[in-house]
């Protein structure tokens, strides 16, 4: 009888403090669906590279500026997708055939890719620690769900672009594109997103300026990514673009012997539109 008791105590025991952790969780967990309107006022690797910098008598200071979505190039935005999850757009926060090629990379030697899809790394730069307890991978889980349930993936790719790390105390898309290219990130060409895409898994070492063999050969691979998956361009809602700008078209060309070769309205109207769709014949579909 004595046993008994004891055990009715220690089970009563174990179910008050689940409540009690189910209760601090609950009150603690992140408000997800304010991300559909409001940046992050702060994110969690932020708070963490911030408090070792800290511990180090190091400064804290970290570059990161919040832009909208319209103020980020397409390629940045390709590149990203192209060299961390290619199946963005039609998983739903989880991906097995990243997971895959992960463990097939893995045990080939290679260390340039994760099994995590954008969604999940979005969950765990926002609120999660770099400790992989396995609460926190229940917890990465149910975040994920709740970003694929709350934000579009547009919004889901917005704010990634503009919380992750790009290098030492770098971070967001915009703060990156003008520490190593002095310029915004509206302005990035598509080497230049690869090079940046190519520092996110190793964001302390791997970035533009380095010299690393390993680092350029990835760079190359994401650049190879993405000019196979045409069908970005229509995942991000963008006509198939040039890499340089159109040179401007003049009514009229000089030839020798005539006063001047005019160009019909139709056609000089044309080249200044620039091109109005893609001609991808690739069926993936864009995002829902």
């Amino acid at each position: 009888m004595r046993a008994g008791k004891i055990v009715a105590i220690v089970l009563v025991g174990l179910g008050a403090g689940l409540m009690l952790f189910a209760a601090v969780q609950w009150l603690l967990w992140p408000n997800v669906a304010a991300l559909a309107t409001e940046p992050p006022s702060s994110t969690a690797f932020i708070d963490t590279y911030q408090r070792r910098q800290d511990d180090a008598g190091k400064d804290t200071t970290v570059a990161w500026k919040w832009v909208a979505w319209d103020s980020i190039s397409v390629h940045a935005k390709r590149a990203v997708v192209a060299a961390e999850d290619m199946e963005f757009f039609t998983h739903n926060g989880f991906s097995s055939s990243e997971m895959a090629v992960a463990l097939r990379d893995a045990l080939a030697g290679e260390r340039f890719r994760g099994a995590s899809t954008i969604t999940q790394q979005l969950a765990k730069n926002l609120w999660l620690s770099p400790s992989r307890n396995p609460w926190r991978k229940v917890k990465e889980a149910l975040l994920t769900r709740s970003l694929e349930r709350h934000l579009s993936k547009r919004r889901i790719l917005d704010v990634y672009l503009n919380v992750v790390e790009f290098g030492p105390g770098v971070y967001g898309i915009e703060a990156a594109a003008q520490r190593y290219f002095a310029k915004p990130a509206s302005g990035l060409r598509g080497h230049e997103a690869a090079m940046l895409a190519a520092s996110l898994p190793r964001p302390s070492s791997w970035h533009p300026g380095v010299s690393s063999t390993s680092y350029a050969r990835y760079v190359a691979d994401i650049e190879g990514r993405m000019a196979r998956a045409t069908f970005l361009w229509r995942a991000l809602g963008t006509p198939q673009a040039l890499e340089f700008p159109l040179m401007p078209v003049p009514d009229s060309i000089p030839i020798l012997g005539v006063d001047s070769l005019v160009i019909p309205d139709s056609i000089r109207d044309t080249v200044r539109s620039g091109p109005r769709s893609s001609r991808s014949t690739d069926r993936r579909p864009g995002p829902p």
